[in-house]
C-alpha cells in the first residue's frame, strides 16, 4: 500500500494534495505530475511512501531537473514507484529492452504474489533481474531538503512516518495531515 502526496510552494505557504498514482509509469509521468501542481514554478515535492518500508522524495523546481531521495534502496527496487525513481538513481536505461521483459512478471508469480527471493538474508544471492547491484540504505541527494529545513543528518534518522516529520520540519504539517 502506497501514501503519496504533493507539496507546493506558494507565496502563502505550502499547499498539499495527495496524488493517485495509477497513470505514473515513469520518472517523466511523475515529474509533470508535480510541474502541474507547481505555482510559478516553485519548488513542489512528490513524497511517496510504502508501508514504513520506505519512502522518497522527487523535488521539482520549474524545468530543472527533478532531484530524487529514496530512503531504502533495496526496498525500493522491489516496489514498482521506487523501481521508477531507483532506474533514475541508479542511471538505468528507460529504453532499455530487458527492463521491458523484466517487468512481465515471467518468474511465475501474480503481481502482488511475494516471490520467492522476498524475505530472505540480505547475504543470499540474489535474482538476476537485480544482478544491477542495488545499494543497501539510502540514496540519492541527501541534501534535497536542507534549504527547507531539514538537515542531511535528520533526514538520514527517519524510518517510520517519515512524511509526517518532514512536513514539520517544513512548516507544512498542518496541510498535509488535511490531506491524509
Amino acid at each position: 500500500m502506497y501514501f503519496a502526496a504533493l507539496l507546493a510552494r506558494t507565496e502563502d505557504g505550502w499547499e498539499a494534495s495527495d496524488t493517485e498514482l495509477d497513470d505514473v509509469e515513469t520518472l517523466s509521468d511523475l515529474t509533470d505530475l508535480a510541474r502541474e501542481a507547481s505555482v510559478d514554478e516553485d519548488t513542489v515535492l512528490v513524497f511517496i511512501e510504502q508501508e514504513d518500508a520506505w519512502f522518497g522524495i522527487l523535488r521539482v523546481e520549474g524545468e530543472e531537473d527533478p532531484r530524487i531521495y529514496v530512503s531504502d534502496a533495496a526496498a525500493a527496487a522491489r516496489s514498482s514507484y521506487g523501481e521508477i525513481l531507483m532506474d533514475e538513481l541508479l542511471g538505468r536505461d528507460d529504453d532499455d529492452p530487458a527492463d521491458d521483459l523484466d517487468a512481465l512478471d515471467l518468474d511465475g508469480t501474480e503481481d502482488g504474489e511475494p516471490d520467492e527471493y522476498e524475505g530472505t538474508d540480505t547475504d543470499t544471492e540474489t535474482p538476476a533481474a537485480d544482478a544491477d547491484t542495488v545499494p543497501t540504505g539510502a540514496v540519492g541527494d541527501r541534501e534535497i531538503l536542507t534549504d527547507l529545513g531539514l538537515s542531511e543528518a535528520d533526514l538520514l534518522a527517519l524510518e517510520t512516518d517519515a512524511m509526517a516529520e518532514i512536513a514539520e520540519a517544513l512548516g507544512a504539517a498542518e496541510v498535509l495531515e488535511a490531506v491524509r
